[in-house]
């Protein structure tokens, strides 16, 4: 059966060892999902420094490299990560670290190591969490995660498809929020500087973006009517997204990665 080209799935493979992009969007969620289980309870450092080694190496080989993922594999996860360390090891009770050394001291105030790592180890995990749910979340575009869920799943077209729709209305929104500011200093009403002057601005924004978001709503609705939307059990599908043997193969072996770190490294509720 042949099948037509996506005009919505704008994220492709540039060459067969981007994997990632061809498995269906299911595998890649369901295949992390025990990792993602497994590092709530785990208390060390060494397990979620492997798990997020592991999604970093996927990315770096079966997803397309770009700026953006640059961006947030080499400084927004480390970052975010460095951050959140630090402030839960200034948050934790000091009495039930205190055994351990200093590491800093200002004043009446101690920083001990025992604070900082178990800070940082829950940064790690809240770190490596993050870098698995992105092996779906960087190659996974919405419209093929819906066909999916209605194959396989058997999710009720109506409602994924809906849901989608109501979806896209977030970058809508975005554009014509644009054309709003640009309509406004075009016509010199874009106010001035201070909280009142914001308000006001804000407030001028609000009218127009609603009257578009109805204008595009009816449009929507209107174009699903013409299409029969809903007035059957099964709809057709244009596009298929299959569940194929390598799929079943990259769950299979994500789960075994899962299981053989989490015994050989995780010391459960320690």
């Amino acid at each position: 059966m042949t099948t037509a080209v996506d005009p919505y799935a704008q994220l492709r493979p540039t060459s067969p060892a981007r994997f990632l992009y061809a498995l269906n969007p299911l595998a890649k969620f369901v295949a992390p999902l025990p990792a993602m289980l497994a590092l709530v309870f785990v208390r060390d450092a060494a397990t979620p420094l492997a798990f997020a080694a592991l999604a970093y190496l996927l990315l770096l080989i079966g997803a397309r490299f770009t700026v953006r993922l640059a961006g947030i594999l080499g400084l927004a996860v480390p970052l975010g990560i460095l951050l959140i360390g630090f402030g839960l090891s200034v948050w934790t009770d000091a009495t039930l670290v205190s055994g351990t050394g200093a590491v800093l001291q200002l004043g009446g105030w101690t920083l001990y190591a025992g604070a900082v790592q178990v800070g940082f180890a829950t940064a790690l995990r809240l770190g490596a969490i993050v870098v698995l749910a992105l092996l779906p979340g960087l190659t996974t575009t919405g419209p093929d995660l819906v066909r999916s869920m209605v194959q396989q799943l058997r999710v009720p077209y109506r409602i994924g498809y809906t849901a989608l729709a109501a979806f896209r209305f977030v970058p809508r929104f975005g554009h014509e929020l644009d054309i709003i500011r640009q309509a406004h200093r075009v016509r010199g009403s874009h106010g001035g500087r201070g909280p009142f002057a914001a308000i006001a601005r804000w407030s001028g924004y609000i009218v127009p973006l609603l009257a578009g978001g109805i204008r595009h709503a009816e449009r929507v609705a209107l174009a699903m009517d013409s299409r029969a939307f809903g007035a059957y059990p099964d709809r057709t599908e244009r596009h298929l997204v299959p569940w194929r043997a390598r799929d079943t193969v990259f769950v299979a072996l994500f789960w075994l990665v899962t299981v053989a770190l989490s015994l050989l490294l995780a010391p459960w509720g320690g």
